[in-house]
């Protein structure tokens, strides 16, 4: 699941309007529109985001001064689960008994569940881990 990065919007009587990520110091972008401002706070995170994966190689910290007297490690970031929302689907009678038949301890939710997690993975879609 995608992390949300929060996105203050000013607005000054003479400028556009300005988006910067506290999170994120140096992503920064603006628009005429607030509609504007917040499609280029997208494309600005998108391409932020990016550039971090990029120069968050163990070479680069690595070559960095400051940083010879450490030891680099690599901290896998946590995975964040998108909640469970209850959903009302229409099936055929004789599908949901195959289902619940053949469910196991996640029941039918958990099952349906990783059926959809399994198709989308054949898409290329990632899905969140278990």
């Amino acid at each position: 699941m995608a992390k949300d990065y929060i996105a203050l919007i000013r607005k000054e009587s003479a400028s556009d309007f300005g988006v910067s990520f506290p999170d994120l110091p140096g992503c920064v972008t603006a628009g005429r529109t607030l509609d504007e401002a917040l499609a280029a706070a997208r494309e600005a995170l998108a391409l932020h985001l990016e550039g971090l994966a990029e120069d968050g190689t163990l070479e680069t910290a690595m070559a960095k001064r400051a940083n010879r007297d450490a030891v680099a490690a690599l901290v896998p970031a946590p995975v964040i689960k998108a909640r469970a929302v209850r959903v009302n689907v229409t099936l055929p009678e004789d599908l949901l008994n195959a289902i619940d038949s053949t469910a196991g301890p996640g029941g039918r939710s958990g099952f349906l569940a990783e059926a959809a997690r399994d198709k989308l993975g054949a898409s290329g879609v990632k899905s969140p881990a278990k």
